[in-house]
């Protein structure tokens, strides 16, 4: 869990237009920064948030001309971040966002797809999804990566799939016009590389899920991404998909990070189509899993997913951040034959792509993590305080 610029910040971090926030215990709150020349520089004087940062015209722009004060080296930041040696009265990492809503696009992958059609049918039964796995494989294949969502072709093989009995909710979805986008989180709830991630002690089968999330502004212009780890509970939200709130959103269960990389000449939305991210599961009892995502698979453009969240029907004047969903679906058995993966206390999971750097968390009990509660009225008052309203 030890973080460091090397194995935090993206490849390119010094073209890299880095926003973040920190935690400042001398000020009880926090502060909206940037990275220059290795050291964190708190912006906060002329941004107090980073949705304001997001909100101005030219985002990368912004930042870069912003003055600011020079808190610590990236480097001691980092070397603070990780919860399990934090000293309190040191500057530590957040999540980088915060007035944002926290939104998330689900069943956007073939792969991803065909695995919460196996959960429904399993009904959290993780013995049972291996018999299910290769029964709906036979009849659709597990390679849709070429059927566009909401297409004729789309359609016909949802006709198909209905006459043998064999649609899902999630075919529906994931083949079908209208997107999955639902509430991942609260405003302020994420926690930031280096934290403790929650999973429900009620949870038997559960893992990580490696994304991009989009930085959307309240135009619905993308100006940035980071990485997330949309943590699903797979046994509650099989059950049922009406349980998805108690699959997805719980205390600690939503990671967004490192940084905000806004976009600019040197990071463009191309660079979040071709993003590949890596995943690696580290568990206290010796196992290790590896996996990957590739956004050049996704069944849905980025844009079109946040054109779905924003527009003439539904406004966030804050902007939101969005979740878009991943490739990775886990078979690999971690315990017994037949079982599946599920998490462990614990395991650190660790999730990279090579321009959005690296996220990294420790896997416990929601119950366990640090309990949110610096919520909206807290941040506006902590402001007001510091004179920053």
């Amino acid at each position: 869990m030890q973080l460091t610029p090397e194995n935090t910040l993206p490849v390119d971090a010094g073209h890299a237009t880095l926003l973040g926030r920190i935690w400042r215990p001398e000020l009880q709150g926090p502060s909206v920064v940037t990275v220059r020349n290795g050291m964190v520089v708190d912006i906060s004087a002329g941004y107090p948030t980073a949705r304001d940062v997001c909100e101005s015209a030219d985002p990368a722009g912004t930042l870069r001309a912003a003055h600011g004060e020079a808190v610590c080296s990236v480097q001691s930041l980092l070397a603070n971040s990780s919860v399990a040696s934090r000293d309190a009265t040191l500057p530590w990492l957040l999540a980088p966002c915060d007035l944002q809503a926290v939104k998330a696009a689900g069943v956007t992958f073939a792969t991803s797809m065909l695995e919460r059609v196996i959960e429904e049918k399993a009904r959290g039964n993780p013995a049972a999804a291996s018999t299910i796995r290769s029964e709906i494989q036979s009849l659709i294949g597990d390679d849709l990566s070429k059927l566009k969502p909401g297409s004729e072709q789309a359609m016909a093989l949802k006709q198909v799939l209905i006459a043998q009995g064999a649609w899902s909710q999630y075919l529906e979805v994931g083949i079908g016009p209208d997107a999955e986008i639902f509430t991942k989180a609260p405003v302020l709830a994420a926690v930031g590389s280096g934290e403790d991630a929650g999973l429900h002690p009620a949870s038997h089968w559960n893992n990580p899920e490696p994304e991009v999330v989009l930085t959307i502004n309240s135009h619905g212009e993308v100006v940035g991404a980071t990485l997330g780890n949309d943590v699903n509970l797979r046994d509650v939200e099989g059950r049922s998909a009406l349980l998805l709130g108690k699959a997805k959103d719980n205390n600690a269960s939503a990671s967004i990070g490192p940084f905000i990389r806004l976009f600019d000449e040197q990071f463009t939305i191309n660079d979040v189509r071709s993003a590949e991210l890596t995943l690696r599961v580290e568990g206290a009892d010796g196992f290790v899993m590896d996996g990957y995502s590739s956004m050049a698979r996704i069944s849905r453009d980025p844009l079109d997913l946040a054109a779905q969240l924003i527009g003439p029907y539904h406004q966030y004047p804050d902007g939101a951040m969005l979740f878009l969903g991943t490739l990775f679906a886990p078979v690999q058995d971690r315990d017994a034959p037949g079982s599946g993966f599920t998490h462990k206390l614990d395991d650190v999971v660790t999730i990279h792509s090579a321009k959005l750097g690296t996220l990294r968390n420790r896997m416990r009990h929601c119950n366990q993590c640090p309990p949110w509660t610096f919520g909206a009225s807290h941040l506006m008052r902590n402001l007001a305080v510091r004179g920053l309203l």
